[in-house]
């Protein structure tokens, strides 16, 4: 599925960290989603500690950060507390919402192709419209080009 900017960001409910089933549709607020391929490696681990680091001014500017990936609740708890992760991380093992957001596609690594989470991120704003998105994600000073168009929201 190809999301496309200003239409309606798909709906979804996963399993989140704080122990809920986390539900798009019940959020009255801007929501960054993004999508990373695996906890605790190297680039995952920076994209996570650079949103951790933005994350109040996220919420004062009424946007929620939650990161998704196909790991279980367990291991982004481990995640979560092992880096202090202060916004919430979803878990889609089904890759039903990572497939609906179009972030699941070929990728390749050492002349290998398989199948993986192409690093992405979504703006939603509060009308649940799509407002930006990122594909292929270079992790370095990402969170900071996001938090440029948050400021851009009203």
């Amino acid at each position: 599925m190809k999301l496309k900017l200003f239409k309606q960001a798909p709906n979804f409910k996963l399993p989140s960290t704080n122990g809920n089933i986390f539900d798009i549709s019940k959020i009255k607020k801007n929501i960054i989603i993004y999508f990373y391929p695996k906890d605790d490696t190297p680039g995952c681990t920076l994209e996570a500690k650079d949103f951790n680091k933005l994350n109040n001014i996220f919420n004062k500017k009424n946007t929620l950060v939650v990161g998704i990936s196909k790991d279980t609740i367990t291991s982004h708890l481990k995640f979560k507390k092992k880096y202090k992760i202060k916004f919430e991380l979803l878990s889609d093992e089904k890759l039903s919402v990572i497939k609906k957001y179009g972030a699941w596609g070929k990728k390749s690594f050492l002349g290998k192709s398989y199948k993986g989470i192409i690093r992405s991120t979504f703006i939603i704003n509060k009308k649940k419209k799509v407002v930006k998105i990122w594909k292929n994600v270079r992790v370095k000073d990402h969170a900071k080009e996001v938090f440029s168009e948050v400021k851009k929201l009203v």
